[in-house]
This record gives C-alpha cells, sequence and structure tokens, in this order.
C-alpha cells in the first residue's frame, strides 16, 4: 500500500515489545472495519523484527529462558484478550509450540521441531525457540494486517529524533502554485484555503524525523520507543578494572547480553573470575562447560554428575549472597496449585488507591504478602512432615490461621508465638533472612564454603524435585504470586518515591529476585555437578574485587572466608547492562537527552534530596515522554524497560492469561499505545476531510 495520506506510525525496536504495539494496532484495524483510518508502522530494528536483538534465532541453544513454554506470551490470550476490543492476531508461545507439535507452523528447522517435540508446557523452552516463536507473530501480524494498514521493516538504527514542526516547504509551494493556477484572481478564496490547510496539519499533530544511522530520514506522526536493553556506561569500579586490564594486559569483560560474547575466546585450563550469581552466570557456566563437550548424566542418586572434556576454564563465582539465585520448582503451572492469596489480593493492595491513600511497601503492602508467604510454607510442612511438630497439624494452621487475622503489627508476634511453640527451629522460616542465607557465618578455608554451598544446591535441587510437596518452593510461590499483585498495586505512582526507592527496590526486589526469578531446575544440579567436579569455586559472600599491582593480576575475596584469595587475568562480568536510561550508550537515547526531548524521572528521598530513577519521565497511560521543560510530548510514546520509573518489573514478559493489570501488563500498555494512535489518526482523517468538503463548497459557491 503506497497511501500518503495515511498515518504514519514509527515503532522503535522490533522486539518483545514493538511487536505486540504492532499487533494491537493491526488488530484493532481488523476490529474496526472500514471506519478505521489508514495506517503505514515503520518498524526501526537493525535485527529481525519480532526476536530482535535479544531473542534472536541463531544463539546458541544452550542458553534459555528462565519460565516455562505455559508462561510467555506477546499477544492476548484467556482473561487479558477478553477484555480487550480487540481480538489478538496470534497465538501464546505454548498454543505456537502445540501446533508446531502438530506439524502446523511452516518455516522451522529440524533443530526447532525437535525442541518442540521434547518439551512439556511445564518445560523450560531455548531463547533461539522463543525467537523463533517471535519472529512468527511478527510474520502472522503482516499477513493478517488488513489493506488499510502497511508494515515496513527498516533493518537501521536509529540514531536521532527531532520534531519536524514545519510543514513541507516544497509540498506547501506545490499546493500554492495549484492554488494559483486554479484560481489566479480570487486572493481571498486562496489564502482561506491556506489557513484551512494549515490548521488540518495542526490538528493532525507535528510529526517526527527520525534519523536512521545509514543517514536516511525517516518521517513519522506518531513514534513508540520500545528500545528494550541497550548498552551502558560501565560505574566507576568497572572503569578502573578496565583500565587495569588495558595497562596489564589483562581481559576484563563488561556486563553484556550473554549471546553476545566470544565465550570461546576464554582459554581452556586457566581461572576465571565470575561476578555475579544470576541468570547471566548460568549462560556463562553452560557455555564453557557442557558448550566445549562436556557432558553431565545422572549419578542414579537423583544427582548429576560431569564428565569433563579437558577444554574448561577453572571457573570462580561470587555475588553478594555468595550462592546462586534459587532454582524454579518443578510444576505443572507458573503458580503452584496449592498457593491461593488471601491478604495480599487485587482487591486488598488496590483499596489503599482508591480510597485515596498512598501507601508504604514496608508498612501496607509486606505486611500482607508475608502472612500468605508464611500460610504457604506451613500448611505445606503441614501436609508433607506433620511428624516433625511438637503438636498436631489442625492446631499450629488454626492458631496461624487466627494469628493471620489480626490487625495491625499484632499478627507478627501472634504467629511467632504459635510457630515457636508448635515448629521446631530448623523447620522454621524467616523470609527475608533467606535473601543472605549464610549471614554472619565464618568460614575457615574455601574448602568449607563450597562444601556448604554444594549442599545448598544440592537441597535446592531436591526442593524442585519436590514441586508442590516443598514447603520453601510453595514459599516462595506464594511470593511469586503476590509479586504480580504488588506490580499492579505500585504502578503509576502506586506508593511514595522514597518507598519505592529505600523499600520495594531496596531489599523486597533482591529478595524476591533471589527466590522467584531463578534458573530452570536442570541448571542448579548442573551446577551442584561441576563444583563435585573441581570446575566451580565460590569465593564467598560479599565479595570484593579489584586489582592486585603485587601480581599484576585480578583479585577477589571474601571477609567471611578466612585465608582464601583468587587471583586470574579474566574476570567476566556475569550481567546485563544497567537498565538506567541516564547511563546509556544508545546514540538515540543520548541524542534525546540531550536535546530535551525525553528526560529520566526524579523525586524526592526521605532525606529531600533528588533521586533520579532508572526509566523516562511519562504521563500516565498510555505513556507519552515528557520533555525537559516538563511538556508532555503528545505522539511520543515509550513502552518496556524505560517505565522503570512507573513500573516494577518491567523485564518480565506477559504472563499467557494473567490479569492485564498485573501479569499482561505490558500487553495493556500496548493496547493503549495502539488505540492512542488509532484515535489521534481518525480525527486527523476527519478534520481533512471536513476540510476538503468546505474547500469543495467553497469551489462550488464561486465556481456559479
Amino acid at each position: 500500500m503506497d497511501n500518503r495520506e495515511a498515518r504514519q506510525v514509527a515503532v522503535i525496536g522490533g522486539g518483545p515489545r514493538g511487536t505486540s504495539v504492532v499487533e494491537r494496532l493491526v488488530a484493532g484495524h481488523r476490529h474496526r472495519g472500514d471506519a478505521a483510518p489508514d495506517l503505514v508502522i515503520h518498524v526501526v530494528e537493525p535485527h529481525d523484527p519480532g526476536p530482535g536483538h535479544i531473542w534472536r534465532t541463531d544463539q546458541s541453544r544452550l542458553f534459555l529462558m528462565n519460565t516455562p513454554c505455559l508462561y510467555p506470551t506477546v499477544v492476548p490470550v484467556g482473561d487479558a484478550a477478553d477484555r480487550m476490543a480487540a481480538p489478538p492476531v496470534a497465538l501464546s508461545f505454548d498454543a505456537w509450540r502445540r501446533r508446531a507439535v502438530d506439524g502446523l507452523i511452516s518455516g522451522l528447522t529440524v533443530d526447532d521441531r525437535t525442541e518442540c517435540t521434547t518439551l512439556t508446557s511445564s518445560g523450560f523452552p531455548s531463547r533461539a525457540l522463543y525467537g523463533r516463536y517471535l519472529a512468527w507473530v511478527f510474520g502472522e501480524v503482516v499477513r493478517l494486517a488488513p489493506s488499510g494498514v502497511s508494515i515496513v521493516h527498516h533493518r537501521k538504527e536509529a540514531v536521532s529524533l527531532d520534531r519536524e514542526d514545519r510543514e513541507d516547504r516544497e509540498d506547501r509551494e506545490d499546493r500554492a502554485d495549484r492554488a494559483d493556477r486554479a484560481d489566479r484572481a480570487d486572493r481571498a478564496d486562496r489564502a482561506d484555503r491556506a489557513d484551512r490547510a494549515d490548521r488540518a496539519d495542526r490538528a493532525a499533530g507535528q510529526g517526527w524525523d527520525i534519523g536512521l544511522d545509514d543517514g536516511q530520514v525517516l518521517r513519522a506522526d506518531d513514534v513508540v520507543l520500545a528500545v528494550g536493553h541497550l548498552p551502558a556506561t560501565l560505574t566507576p569500579e568497572q572503569e578502573k578494572l578496565q583500565d587495569a586490564a588495558a595497562r596489564h594486559g589483562l581481559q576484563y569483560w563488561p556486563p553484556a547480553v550473554p549471546a553476545d560474547v566470544a565465550w570461546n575466546r576464554l582459554p581452556a585450563g586457566k581461572t576465571v573470575l565470575i561476578r555475579g550469581l544470576g541468570l547471566n552466570f548460568f549462560d556463562a557456566m553452560i557455555q564453557m562447560t557442557e558448550g566445549r563437550g562436556g557432558r553431565f548424566s545422572s549419578a542414579g542418586d537423583g544427582r548429576l554428575e560431569y564428565a569433563p572434556s579437558g577444554k574448561e576454564p577453572r571457573l570462580v563465582a561470587a555475588s553478594r549472597r555468595g550462592v546462586p539465585y534459587r532454582a524454579k520448582a518443578s510444576l505443572e503451572s507458573y503458580i503452584p496449585r496449592s498457593v491461593r492469596l488471601r491478604f495480599c489480593t487485587v482487591e486488598r493492595v488496590l483499596a489503599f488507591r482508591r480510597s485515596g491513600i498512598q501507601p508504604g511497601f514496608d508498612h501496607d503492602l509486606w505486611p500482607l504478602l508475608h502472612r500468605d508467604t508464611l500460610w504457604a510454607y506451613y500448611s505445606t510442612l503441614c501436609r508433607v512432615e506433620p511428624h516433625c511438630l511438637t503438636g498436631t497439624p489442625e492446631v499450629l494452621l488454626g492458631e496461624l490461621d487466627t494469628a493471620l487475622k489480626l490487625d495491625g503489627p499484632a499478627w507478627e508476634s501472634a504467629a511467632a508465638a504459635s510457630i515457636g511453640a508448635l515448629v521446631p527451629a530448623d523447620r522454621r522460616i524467616d523470609v527475608e533472612s533467606l535473601a543472605h542465607p549464610f549471614a554472619g557465618r565464618r568460614f575457615d578455608d574455601g574448602e568449607e564454603f563450597s562444601a556448604a554451598v554444594l549442599a545448598y544446591l544440592d537441597e535446592d535441587a531436591a526442593g524442585s524435585a519436590r514441586g508442590e510437596d516443598d514447603p520453601l518452593k510453595m514459599a516462595i510461590g506464594a511470593m511469586n504470586a503476590g509479586r504480580s499483585v504488588i506490580k499492579e498495586a505500585v504502578a503509576d505512582g502506586g506508593i511514595s518515591g522514597a518507598s519505592w526507592n529505600a523499600e520495594l527496590r531496596g531489599w523486597f526486589e533482591p529478595l524476591v529476585e533471589g527466590l522467584a526469578s531463578g534458573p530452570p531446575p536442570l541448571r542448579i544440579a548442573q551446577l551442584a555437578a561441576l563444583v563435585r567436579a573441581g570446575i566451580v569455586r565460590f569465593v564467598g559472600p560479599n565479595p570484593a574485587f579489584g586489582f592486585d599491582p603485587d601480581e599484576g593480576l585480578f583479585r577477589a575475596a571474601s571477609p567471611w572466608v578466612r585465608g582464601e584469595a583468587f587471583t586470574a587475568r579474566y574476570l567476566v562480568e556475569a550481567m546485563m547492562p544497567a537498565n538506567r536510561v541516564s547511563t546509556s550508550l544508545s546514540p538515540l537515547m543520548r541524542d534525546l537527552l540531550a536535546k530535551g526531548t525525553v528526560r529520566p524521572r526524579t523525586f524526592m528521598a526521605e532525606d529531600g534530596v533528588p533521586v533520579t530513577s532508572a526509566g523516562l519521565d511519562v504521563t500516565a497511560p498510555p505513556y507519552r515522554a515528557v520533555n525537559n521543560t516538563g511538556r508532555e510530548q503528545e505522539s511520543l510514546f515509550v513502552i518496556g524497560l524505560q517505565l522503570a520509573s512507573v513500573q516494577w518489573g518491567t523485564a518480565i514478559a506477559a504472563e499467557a492469561g494473567a490479569p492485564l493489570g498485573a501479569g499482561a501488563r505490558t500487553l495493556l500498555d500496548a493496547d493503549a499505545i495502539a488505540g492512542a494512535i488509532t484515535s489521534a489518526a481518525t480525527s486527523a482523517a476527519t478534520s481533512a476531510a471536513t476540510g476538503a468538503a468546505v474547500h469543495t463548497s467553497s469551489t462550488a459557491s464561486t465556481s456559479s
């Protein structure tokens, strides 16, 4: 479709969030039929649209998602689809996978089909396979786009964005020339028509000039920033390590997307220091072991053993808590079926906002989720280990239920009294202490610490295998369920800035991420096998990384492990680049900030000091950007990671079938943006049609 009168929409970033916006635009257009305005959707993405950068299909299949097949989607399904005006154009990931198994998806490779066949809904797919799904969704959106919508992919990077606040000069001159030829004598009529044309142009809104990395300029009426993960500057500490590497011939590997790293460049047999024990660590671990020919096999006791290939480096890993993220439980559903939130419900957490109250996280929200977490743990303990109690399960649960229903701080002391009287100390749970399992504990040497971590890993893997029958995993399941509810409650100013920064993100986010955002169970079992094989060692809690000038090497040590320090020529940061717009290295983001087109959001801390958030300053949904003077940018929208200023957990994908306000929030955002763009396009088309009608009437009157 070559329609110059169509609304020109640019979606910068063609990954999952950008794909969701395009899908919502197309779905809305299909639903409205002939009443929908014509659209040209420009997708600016240097990689394949759909998977984008992070989910590209050519990456190693050893990189796994940390969510099961049944979880992710980029289109509304289930309850979310029912609540939207326009039905979805495509399927959730698991529905797509099942169709692939039935041979109903074309264009798949042999590896794709094999993986789809071996997976179940509760299995963990490779990121490459999820990328294949995203590419299919984008292809379906293009295929099903109606005649009034054209989708154009620009395989370029956007590097600048400028307001186009003047009418195209050549077009103005051409229209003026045609007007002169039509009626040279009637100057008053010509001026009137020019005035009406200007009014129509203003009604259509000012446009944008998007500079591409090849020098071309793309014109758009509306722009959606869906840029996702961006490169970032290093911290001062990281800069010092990088400088030391450059001066002393060492290798410092900064934060990066795992699929972008040439892991084969790290030499076999050499010690490699790895900072970070989150999800990126497991990607590094598996690439330098199984990725180099090592093999895992069953040890016959529920554990794994590892047969080295001889090509592995010696991996020495560390993080603040000293241990990796806990593994997901082996479940047939995302949230355990035995978990039901009784206190941290949508109705209760949103009651504050509906009453005009801005709650605090520690004071108002955490006590609700804390109650549900304790109930999930002790109700599971009573079911699977009733013999460990000093009383009957009925007595414990009865007293605990009564305590949890108390108002104010009294509930916590009442619950602690019942638990203290009926549950042995080694079977009690202290939820907040789970963030630091070795807090206050000193180790005589590295061997003692490694043995402690190995026991931790084996128990974590066994707990994942027990699934619904493991009390700790069910407590974590309750926290995971409550996380979605809290995500809805705190969005768009749901809690104060001080509470957001010091409480929600200060202590709760590290806690819940370390417990509920961990790897597939297989990865923890594999890590334990690598520890037993001598391939992986651990530094200890609260490690210090630096450069040792005496040895000319990187050095890592923990204050909690006596007499143990590790040195190496290689240091890897096992983490993604920081998601913070103010430190982004993206040419586009730097251009936007430098020109004042956008600004980071700031808020006041409790001590009155302004704090700059990680994300952009935006309006209420549909999240229009705010410039450096505080002015709303009417046709510039933001979705995804850069909404970290007003949403919590922006990196988490949409959950298939989840409520729009919580687990499927990103789909709600995409739908709101698409709706705003369509409304603006409709208004512009109506104004243009009205102006044309008036012009025709005026011409007819003049002729008569």
